[in-house]
């Protein structure tokens, strides 16, 4: 058991490099797995999840060799993964599970999916069902959770899919599946959610339309080895974006972070709440645009969240609402059900923890109400999700006394190194065990 111990009080500065982006991390490994010719990867995220991706393809067959961030990758081809001789742990990743599913729906082999406690209690029949049209025979515990058990050898078939809830994770594992299909598998998005994979499979030379909400792509199509530079994460950046809006006297500059318009929303959100935020140095790498984003401190104010914004900050909310906690008025997030199913009720966490520091919040079942003002300190529980315990962690700059919380220790599954950077841009936080 690990506890962060944070300080209250501190501000942000200098110029500092988040960790790579998670979900471009595993979507690089993925797909030069399978591509033809070498691919070299970097700037790749050294986190437990996106290694366990790594590990799943060695496991097939894939020759992948790792220094650093520097990853290069001998492609298999569309039809070289070989069957592993044990279980694929995707540990603590529900984007990696849900991904993996897909790939492995299209192989000639049998394939069993494990992860941790926390991601075998996730809901995966959101992927199941679509992927069972398509002809996938997949096996799983009560209520589609892992183990999950995917029978090979069987022909898909690509089908048009009309998202009930907007999802990357879905979307991603259609298509990955939709690449071994017959046919052009089509999917439609109730709202606009992150588009990695449909760039990421243009840059390995495939054919992918999009078209608003909608995404078409014919299978078969042969992938060729490309390089890839993994743009800083805008998730981990998020939290230095609220702490140097929160904290007095803060300034600081994230470097080379993704800005893909799919990810956008957190700034987005932030800027409506009269952020102080600017994007410097912007290009492009890669196919994905990134820039420096420059954050000073500022009073912030409440909003009601715009609801077209929700999926494109899904997973910042987290901190997001730690800004409400420190915002004059009052915050109203609808339409963001979704946060009930991550790596904890993020939702019901984050109210809890938020309310033994004294803020005023009231959930809903899809969302939740903070009123902004002055909160003390106290110990919280983050339920071993990483983002409420780096969440918390920013709050400190801003309570009155002391913030501990517990069972921080998956921090790493995402932010390695978070404490390290979190300290040296002035963030007053250190770990104890037990």
């Amino acid at each position: 058991m690990t506890r962060f111990i944070c300080s209250c009080g501190g501000k942000l500065t200098g110029r500092i490099r988040v960790p790579g982006d998670k979900s471009i991390s595993h979507r690089s490994i993925i797909l030069s797995s399978i591509a033809s010719g070498i691919s070299n990867i970097s700037g790749f995220l050294q986190g437990e999840d996106s290694l366990n991706t790594i590990r799943a393809f060695q496991q097939m067959g894939v020759m992948i060799e790792r220094d650093h961030d520097q990853i290069q990758v001998k492609g298999a081809g569309l039809y070289g993964l070989q069957a592993a001789d044990s279980d694929l742990d995707m540990g603590n990743s529900g984007t990696a599970m849900r991904l993996m599913l897909g790939l492995l729906s299209g192989q000639a082999f049998d394939s069993r999916l494990i992860g941790d406690k926390s991601l075998s209690s996730r809901p995966m029949q959101r992927v199941i069902d679509p992927l069972q049209s398509m002809g996938a025979v997949i096996e799983s515990e009560s209520g589609g959770r892992a183990p999950l058990r995917v029978s090979g050898n069987h022909s898909l078939t690509a089908i048009e899919y009309d998202m009930p809830v907007a999802s990357a994770q879905v979307k991603s594992c259609l298509l990955l599946a939709g690449i071994y299909a017959r046919g052009e598998t089509i999917v439609r998005e109730p709202a606009t959610t992150r588009d990695h994979s449909e760039r990421m499979l243009r840059g390995f030379g495939c054919e992918v339309i999009s078209n608003n909400a909608e995404v078409r792509f014919y299978g078969r199509q042969k992938l060729h080895a490309c390089n890839i530079d993994v743009p800083a994460d805008i998730s981990s950046a998020a939290f230095f974006m609220v702490a140097a809006s929160i904290a007095g006297d803060s300034e600081i500059t994230l470097e080379h972070v993704g800005i893909n318009p799919t990810r956008t929303g957190v700034i987005d959100i932030l800027n409506l709440m009269g952020a102080d935020i600017s994007l410097d140095n912007q290009r492009e790498m890669g196919g994905e645009p990134v820039a420096d984003i420059r954050v000073r401190s500022v009073e912030l104010n409440g909003i009601d969240i715009p609801q077209e914004l929700v999926p494109l900050a899904i997973d910042e909310f987290p901190v997001l609402f730690v800004a409400a906690a420190c915002a004059r008025g009052t915050t109203r997030l609808r339409g963001a059900d979704e946060l009930r199913v991550k790596e904890s009720d993020r939702i019901q966490v984050m109210a809890d923890g938020l309310s033994v520091l004294g803020v005023e919040v009231e959930t809903k079942v899809d969302g939740i109400v903070i009123q902004g003002g002055d909160y003390r300190g106290g110990e919280v529980e983050s339920h071993g999700d990483h983002r409420i315990a780096m969440a918390f962690s920013v709050a400190a700059l801003r309570a009155s006394g002391e913030i501990r919380i517990n069972d921080s220790a998956n921090v790493n599954t995402s932010f390695p190194g978070f404490v390290e950077l979190a300290r040296d841009a002035g963030i007053r936080i250190s770990t104890h065990a037990g």
